[in-house]
């Protein structure tokens, strides 16, 4: 009886040091108890990764990508080297079966992580731990992963999966907008809500390192991550048409101009600059009156932006005389 009794003591003091050394793997690790897709556009090639956590600035440990090579989402207890690894291994030619497996087999916290790596095919795999906190579980689809843990309740990821289905007629990043939506409706993380990311990368390789990433916003602490994040992503895409008036603007092509900074200053009415913008284009093409119009209800709410147009003619952004110009100014 006295042997049955300490072996059975002895088993206890084994476990107990054995869960406290896999404690020990990850005690220096960051939090990123979340929710989380990594998907890819069939039509575009474009590869994405959402994710949202009651976490503060859960972006930059979570999300990864990379133009032409693919995307990683690192979570739970996470292992931040999953990310430029991963990549690293996706581009290598590792498959993303082949370089989560690699990675995972290499890591003796393995059993608290979840990870989900797409490679630019659209194929992708996905881990999650044992240990990783109820509700975890992960779900691959046709160009898709969605993964979460510390979920209120099991619903969340198919919840995802769905919305990622049904919602193909969307751009990528406002589909997977729609997927984080769908995964707060659906009880999301159970301890609320703090923070959010977004990145999108292109089908291709790209040589200059700031133009790797074609969609980069982060909520790194807000009482709505995801609506703030669709906020940021609606005006994002308005300075996409902001940005291409400028270039309209650098090649002469007013008209062009005047289309795509009225097509932003639609998009945001209020936003001072897209309507002073447009105010410029058209002066550029003679439409002074129209101009000077727009420019008298600007000024009226914010002085400066007389004094800007004012530093215009010396720049060579608006071709005016000086008489048009006192006109536009008085």
């Amino acid at each position: 009886m006295m042997k049955q009794f300490l072996l059975f003591f002895a088993l206890i003091f084994i476990s107990t040091i054995n869960t406290k050394a896999q404690t020990a793997e990850i005690s220096g690790d960051a939090f990123a108890h979340t929710y989380s897709i990594v998907a890819r556009d069939a039509k575009t090639g474009e590869m994405v990764v959402g994710v949202q956590s009651h976490w503060f600035s859960v972006g930059p440990l979570v999300a990864w990508g990379k133009s032409g090579v693919g995307v990683v989402a690192t979570q739970s207890f996470v292992n931040p080297a999953f990310g430029p690894e991963g990549l690293k291994l996706l581009d290598q030619g590792y498959t993303p079966e082949e370089a989560v497996e690699s990675l995972i087999n290499n890591d003796e916290g393995r059993d608290f992580r979840q990870l989900a790596i797409l490679g630019k095919s659209g194929d992708n795999a996905a881990y999650t731990g044992q240990k990783c906190v109820a509700e975890a579980e992960h779900l691959n689809g046709d160009n898709f992963s969605v993964q979460a843990n510390m979920m209120l309740n099991d619903e969340v990821v198919p919840a995802m999966a769905e919305a990622f289905v049904e919602n193909a007629n969307l751009p990528l990043a406002e589909r997977v907008i729609a997927v984080l939506k769908a995964a707060q409706d659906a009880g999301g993380d159970i301890r609320g809500k703090q923070s959010a990311a977004l990145i999108v990368v292109g089908p291709d390789k790209v040589e200059e390192v700031w133009k790797d990433k074609k969609i980069d916003l982060r909520v790194d602490d807000h009482e709505n991550p995801i609506e703030e994040l669709d906020r940021l992503l609606k005006t994002a895409r308005a300075y996409e048409f902001m940005n291409r008036g400028d270039l309209a603007m650098e090649e002469g092509n007013v008209e062009k101009a005047l289309e795509e900074y009225g097509t932003a200053e639609s998009m945001f009415p209020d936003n001072l600059e897209m309507r002073f913008w447009k105010a410029v284009a058209l002066a550029n093409s003679d439409r002074l009156d129209e101009a000077k119009q727009i420019f008298d209800r600007i000024f009226e709410e914010d002085e400066n932006w007389r004094t800007m147009l004012k530093r215009l003619p010396k720049a060579g952004l608006i071709d005016v005389s000086e008489e048009e110009m006192e006109m536009l100014t008085e």
